[in-house]
């Protein structure tokens, strides 16, 4: 494809767009913006014109589906003034000139379409704007009554606008997918869509779908409409982000672990903690996470199922204190509903973490609960790759919780994501002494070497213990071991680790 010089692009004023456009939209051309009501096409045009307000260019709206106050009423949702631009109500102008006529978008056959886009281009003149956005084409196709001559129009439309230096949007309501006519005839297509999952809030899309003579970054982005307008969420595209990143490993400050795992946890690797609920799968993914912390490096921790005030209590009594490190800005601790929050949104959220806030280690607390916020388990399986991809481009430590379902005996995940981590630790219940005790142990290591024994773990107010190797039992891993040397007090830990 070929390429235009980044002058000639304009910002669309939209967060994250103009990345997903890779530098904005080519000035001089017509522009379609559709999808269903709802999805937030005319947040997106007014942004799009206030964004060239905002750099002194002279701009038009004009509205042919909402009135002047409503649009007022938008712009101050959204915190937005209207100062500075053009604003044409084309068929409150209409009814000026034909005041005897009834106002309905069902124009008597008199009335001609022509006539209506020569005063549009009469504002056109007097405004002289560098962008216009039109809302919508769909009230425009009505009064032409015929297909033909809605081509014909726009085609006209198109030539006078672009002879004039005008960079056009079209906004339209999509309700024939079929419907290419407009397509066709722009030079690039934004669709906008909305989706609702049985439970949660909706959830918005957008893709490009086409865009001429420049490249952008295809498939489906993430956005949500809030107070200040559109914010997207860019797919993640790990290749684009290369970096010779943080070299080393991370350590806990518990040396029996650290040498389970060959010296800690390397960065740029992704862990995947697994096992039972309750096997203290989250007391050593937070011991790292503080260690690193107490280093001065900046580590955020996503909980997706246990409360903040349940993880800090819990911290705290394991003399693990997390305020502190909160307080001087090294640990951030964010709550995650995975009903209100969008796979995108939330790989931007690690996104800004890596690159703004200078984040060395990511902690996802669990997996499980990510899983429920992705729409279905080959999107999560994609995204999940290209995430850990990109932070371990970018050099950071992740480690990924995943709850295990059962206790003891066989378990299971409802996704294998075992293949994706560098590291796979597993925390296991087993049976000694008449007793339920907790072990754990390294399954992989693509980074280097590890220990293949198992160990046992002691998680009291003292801390994390973890014991000498379990030499004297076999099955530990089952959860119901069998013991094989002469004394079984030799190979546990006491009643404090």
């Amino acid at each position: 494809m070929g390429s235009e010089d980044g002058a000639s692009r304009l910002k669309t004023g939209i967060r994250g767009l103009d990345d997903v456009l890779m530098g904005g939209l080519p000035a001089h051309r017509l522009y379609l913006l559709q999808g269903e009501p709802g999805t937030g096409k005319t947040t997106a045009g007014m942004s799009f014109v206030l964004e060239g307000v905002r750099r002194g260019e002279s701009c038009l709206y004009v509205s042919l589906s909402e009135t002047l106050d409503e649009l007022a009423a938008m712009a101050r949702s959204h915190g937005w003034s209207l100062q500075g631009l053009a604003l044409y109500d084309m068929m409150a102008a209409e009814a000026a000139v034909h005041p005897d006529e009834e106002n309905t978008l069902y124009v008597p056959a008199e009335v001609e379409l022509g006539e209506r886009m020569r005063r549009l281009l009469e504002e056109v003149d007097r405004v002289n704007p560098r962008r216009i956005v039109i809302d919508s084409c769909s009230e425009l196709r009505l009064l032409a009554q015929s297909q033909l001559r809605f081509r014909r129009q726009i085609l006209a439309l198109k030539d006078d606008l672009i002879r004039r230096g005008c960079t056009t949007i079209l906004l339209e309501s999509l309700v024939s997918p079929s419907d290419a006519l407009l397509q066709s005839l722009v030079h690039g297509v934004i669709s906008l869509e909305q989706v609702t999952p049985i439970y949660g809030t909706s959830r918005r899309r957008l893709r490009v779908q086409k865009l001429r003579e420049v490249a952008f970054r295809g498939g489906y982005h993430d956005f949500s409409i809030e107070r200040g307008g559109i914010a997207v969420f860019p797919r993640i595209a790990a290749g684009e982000h290369r970096s010779d990143g943080h070299r080393g490993a991370a350590t806990s400050g518990v040396e029996n672990l650290d040498e389970l795992l060959g010296g800690g946890l390397d960065y740029g690797t992704s862990t995947l903690v697994l096992g039972a609920a309750g096997s203290g799968k989250s007391v050593v993914a937070t011991l790292y996470a503080t260690a690193a912390a107490a280093r001065g490096e900046h580590v955020t921790m996503y909980c997706f199922d246990e409360g903040l005030r349940s993880l800090f209590d819990r911290s705290h009594a394991l003399g693990m204190e997390l305020g502190g490190l909160v307080e001087r800005g090294l640990l951030r601790v964010r709550q995650i509903d995975p009903a209100e929050l969008s796979p995108g949104e939330f790989a931007d959220a690690l996104r800004a973490d890596v690159e703004q806030h200078g984040v060395r280690m990511i902690v996802i607390d669990t997996l499980n609960g990510y899983l429920r916020a992705m729409p279905n388990e080959e999107s999560l399986m994609a995204q999940l790759h290209e995430l850990l991809s990109y932070l371990r481009e970018q050099g950071v430590v992740t480690i990924l919780i995943g709850t295990q379902h059962g206790l003891v005996g066989p378990m299971t995940m409802p996704i294998d994501v075992s293949y994706l981590a560098d590291i796979v630790i597993l925390m296991r219940f087993f049976e000694a002494e008449g007793r339920v005790r907790k072990a754990i142990s390294v399954l992989k290591k693509r980074t280097g070497r590890h220990e293949d024994t198992i160990r046992e773990v002691w998680i009291g107010p003292r801390g994390i213990r973890v014991g000498e190797p379990l030499s004297e039992f076999r099955g530990v891993l089952t959860g119901i071991p069998s013991f094989d040397g002469d004394s079984a007090g030799s190979s546990l830990m006491g009643d404090e680790g």
